[in-house]
């Protein structure tokens, strides 16, 4: 699995919008942006399928949102949080923001 990452330029608001707006999506990148480090696919705190999970990061690396990379076995997980603030300054501080009211 490639890291899927696009430069600030080419990140499209209504697809990042669009992967934010599901409310797993949003507690995984919630759980990213909490953690000092990668996060394995396997590791996060969730309740879905193993194959709606792989569904939901495919729409989280194509928004541009995280980025993903094989180390051995495992995919990690980032959050792309310097693409993102580049291309939509503020945006996670005011989603998660507005999330914990």
């Amino acid at each position: 699995m490639a890291s899927h990452t696009r430069a600030p330029a080419a990140l499209d608001v209504i697809a990042v919008l669009h992967a934010l707006a599901d409310p797993v999506r949003l507690d995984l990148v919630r759980q990213l942006r909490e953690s000092d480090t990668a996060i394995a696919c396997g590791r996060f705190e969730t309740r879905v399928a193993k194959s709606t999970l792989s569904h939901h990061f495919k729409t989280l690396r194509e928004a541009g949102i995280i980025a993903t990379h094989r180390e051995g076995g495992q995919a990690l997980n980032t959050l792309c949080t310097a693409e993102l603030e580049a291309s939509f300054p503020g945006l996670l501080g005011a989603i998660f923001r507005r999330a914990q009211s």
